[in-house]
């Protein structure tokens, strides 16, 4: 038996111990100043998780449509505490435990793959160090979570490029798996990887890798035929992408920069990809692509880009806008997309330190290389210079006004038993923030159907809390029932929908 190499073991818990210090740095510093939950989909995200075990009908159906399961799964020893749920805690922790296994396996994957500890420091550190990618591992969102399985898929790829057997074919199944319940470019990479398998080893092992590794997929069409009765729900139902957007364009919204236009839907992820990693690990792309398409051993990490076609395509089906402050309509919106490239472009700038012939060399390439790509962000070290977290600051403003006002309205009125029957969606977070269990909502089901429906009869909860315009709105405003409610209070902010709270008169 082969013994372990010493040396590599001591790289590994050193990458191990700096990748969990700065993740925990970050969590840290995004508790302290409430960033956690700045995102929209944070806060959905752990909702999601938290009314699996806190609602009015908790189980197995609350994790959904859209959305893919596995971060849900992730956060659930942790929401049932009542203070890390409220702090968005129970989703960052999780998600950061995802980054530092995503590092660790990265920079194991490009150390293997070049053979140079020069080249693996210097992509693992682009990688780990990206300001953006750190912000987004604080908070309950998914990327950490994916790059994790998807950083081990390319880990067993390189180790099997290296010595095939169909226990790393498993293993890459096995990430992959993971990888395709988590975000759906998991989905996408899936043939790209049972094809590495059948080139580098078999049809074997490719028929190994696929057969575990679609599992994720087919579970996930089974998930939506046995609970919405239609196995692509997540992709055509009414909370879809594909469906908003169709009802945007119904309402008048000019269509989606990239709808239909490769050379736009590019231009946008271009843009975007600068702005969330810096133009010059951009550039050192197509040099460490032609490095690793030369160097048999790094062919591997060739597979890191596959999510890049994969938001291209998005980008031009419509389904998956991207907005950047430089482009029409000059927002921000999506920019996280584009950190699904990062992975291949710190893999590339290792590629490019690796490929240097003596050792001096290769450190001396390590130090510029990382000069460049971090440069920017060493000269301008404030969260403002993140466009992550700025997209989810200036997104969140209004919605984070009304939420506090709401949900201060709540604690000084509610009384424990009153209940508050509801819309879902953003509103959830007033009564995450207002102290209130989410059992104390009326959201969704039967019980819903029927007090929406018929609120003289089946309306039990003292306070109703609407969007404006909304289904629920119009049913307490309709002169059949509008006897039975009296306005309490109304909040919103600037291009923000209206928050109607009414009391039930007794």
């Amino acid at each position: 038996m082969k013994r372990s190499n010493p040396s590599a073991a001591r790289e590994i818990l050193l990458c191990l111990l700096c990748a969990a210090a700065v993740s925990a740095a970050f969590v840290w510093f995004c508790l302290a100043r409430g960033y956690t939950l700045y995102y929209g989909d944070a806060a959905a995200h752990i909702n999601v998780a938290r009314r699996i075990i806190d609602s009015r009908r908790p189980g197995y159906e609350q994790l959904g449509t859209v959305w893919l399961p596995l971060p849900h799964v992730l956060m659930l020893p942790l929401v049932r505490s009542d203070s890390m749920w409220r702090s968005g805690a129970a989703g960052a922790i999780p998600a950061a435990l995802c980054f530092v296994v995503g590092a660790v396996c990265f920079y194991a994957a490009v150390r293997r793959a070049t053979g140079s500890r020069a080249g693996a420091i210097t992509a693992a550190a682009a990688f780990g160090l990206n300001p953006n990618l750190l912000y987004l591992q604080s908070t309950p969102m998914t990327e950490a979570v994916f790059f994790g399985c998807f950083a081990a898929a390319v880990l067993f790829c390189a180790a099997f490029q290296a010595r095939p057997s169909a226990w790393r074919a498993l293993g890459a199944g096995a990430a992959v798996l993971a990888a395709s319940l988590t975000r759906y470019e998991g989905w996408f990479v899936i043939p790209f990887f049972a094809l590495f398998f059948w080139i580098s080893g078999s049809g074997k092992h490719a028929a190994i890798f696929a057969a575990l590794a679609s599992l994720g997929p087919l579970y996930w069409l089974g998930h939506n035929a046995y609970i919405y009765s239609d196995p692509l729900e997540f992709y055509r139902g009414q909370f879809s992408a594909h469906a908003i957007y169709a009802r945007a364009l119904a309402g008048g919204l000019p269509r989606y920069p990239g709808d239909h236009d490769f050379h736009a839907a590019w231009k946008y992820y271009k843009e975007a990809m600068e702005l969330v990693m810096g133009r010059p690990l951009v550039w050192m792309a197509p040099a460490g692509a032609a490095i690793a398409l030369i160097k048999k051993s790094a062919r591997p990490l060739l597979l890191l880009a596959l999510p890049i076609p994969f938001y291209i395509l998005s980008l031009h089906s419509g389904g998956t806008p991207i907005f950047v402050p430089k482009l029409y309509p000059y927002s921000y919106y999506n920019t996280r997309y584009a950190l699904a490239a990062l992975p291949a472009c710190a893999a590339a700038a290792g590629l490019i330190a690796a490929v240097w012939p003596a050792s001096w060399l290769r450190a001396a390439a390590a130090a510029a290389l990382l000069t460049v790509c971090l440069g920017g962000w060493v000269l301008h070290p404030g969260v403002n210079s993140w466009i992550c977290w700025k997209e989810s600051q200036v997104n969140s403003e209004g919605r984070r006004l009304w939420t506090r006002q709401a949900a201060e309205f709540f604690r000084s009125h509610y009384r424990p038993g009153d209940g508050v029957l509801t819309a879902a969606g953003d509103v959830t977070a007033v009564y995450q923030q207002a102290g209130l269990r989410l059992c104390d909502t009326l959201s969704d089901g039967p019980a819903f159907d029927w007090a929406v429906a018929r609120p003289d009869l089946f309306l039990h909860e003292r306070w109703v809390a609407a969007v404006a315009g909304d289904t629920i709105s119009f049913r307490v405003n309709s002169p059949q029932f509008a006897r039975w409610f009296e306005p309490a209070a109304q909040f919103s902010a600037q291009r923000e929908p209206v928050i109607e709270i009414y009391r039930k008169i007794k």
